[in-house]
């Protein structure tokens, strides 16, 4: 993969409207952009569309809407018919009995409060677009603040191999005045991905031990892993998405919620159903994962490879701060 040479841009026009970009030279597909406006946030390198994050005019929870492979297609859907609280790539667990997952029956809500640290940069060579992100877990009932969260969103587009990578960071502190906070759930809250109609019933399911899984109930297996993939028909045209769990997140590796009837959903699960988890005041909890798509059925190795490279690009310390406690 070739250096980039990094120039940074920051600009305002219109209104409200954030535009940053990362040049290396004048190659369009080595320019990265993240575009803010009233509702979403967009990064894209040079022409090709990576994700869109909406966070605004939503009831519930900010969430990345659209992802796309390298060839443009997205494997997100939002909001279908027969589960509305799916928000195509988004995070929910429950948090001191308040569930965050389910938009029924008084649901928390995760509210926007800012964005900052929008930027572009390169960690050896790997370019990187993105933002971070206050949020706000209430409690509708009372009011109340649970957690304080700081959400770190990166997008790339890899030439060699041609893959687009998402980074989801996820930074937890109990709200003032709490000291802690007790974090509970289904089997399948986690950081949840549904995929479009065309890649229900039919894929294929991987992970890094070549594990079948253990059936929960019906279609639905849970697999604990490094990481976990699902390849499957998408718009005609077949493409590979995996889910890759950090080796400092706690506990590791992740424990997979994997099913494909009668629709296909992957989630990244920290076991709650069966262990509940304290996040306690000065400790935290930060919890890193990422989202990889390649178009076309890549081997295991070359999804570990992609794996270890990721798990071993340096973290950029100005993505790490402790989330601010909302008093």
């Amino acid at each position: 993969m070739k250096r980039f040479g990094m120039i940074a841009v920051i600009s305002w026009f219109l209104a409200g409207l954030i535009i940053v970009n990362i040049s290396a030279g004048s190659d369009e597909t080595d320019r990265l952009r993240v575009a803010t406006d009233r509702d979403f946030v967009q990064i894209t390198s040079g022409e090709r569309v990576l994700m869109r994050y909406r966070y605004n005019g939503v009831p519930y929870k900010p969430y990345v809407d659209q992802l796309f492979s390298p060839s443009g297609v997205n494997i997100l859907l939002d909001a279908p018919s027969d589960h509305l609280h799916h928000h195509a790539l988004m995070y929910a667990v429950t948090a001191d009995g308040v569930n965050f997952w389910e938009e029924q029956q008084s649901p928390g809500r995760q509210a926007h409060l800012r964005f900052d640290n929008v930027k572009v940069d390169s960690r050896r060579s790997v370019p990187f677009a993105g933002f971070s992100e206050r949020v706000d877990w209430v409690n509708p009932g009372s009011g109340e603040s649970l957690l304080a969260e700081e959400r770190t969103i990166e997008a790339s587009y890899l030439a060699e191999p041609k893959v687009t990578l998402l980074t989801w960071q996820s930074a937890f502190e109990p709200a003032k005045p709490k000291e802690s906070v007790t974090l509970t759930g289904a089997h399948y809250h986690g950081l949840g991905l549904r995929f479009i109609r065309s890649m229900d019933a039919t894929g294929e399911f991987r992970n890094a031990d070549g594990k079948d899984g253990t059936i929960f109930r019906g279609e639905e297996r849970l697999v604990r892993s490094r990481w976990c993939a699902y390849t499957a028909q998408a718009e005609g045209k077949q493409v590979t998405v995996a889910m890759f769990d950090h080796p400092e997140n706690e506990p590791h590796p992740a424990t997979w919620f994997m099913m494909s009837k009668p629709f296909a959903y992957l989630s990244a699960t920290l076991s709650l159903h069966e262990q509940p988890l304290k996040v306690v005041a000065g400790e935290g909890l930060v919890l890193r994962y990422a989202v990889a798509i390649w178009d076309g059925r890549p081997g295991t190795e070359q999804i570990d490879a992609l794996y270890k490279q990721w798990t071993a690009l340096p973290r950029d310390e100005n993505q790490t701060p402790k989330p601010e406690r909302p008093k």
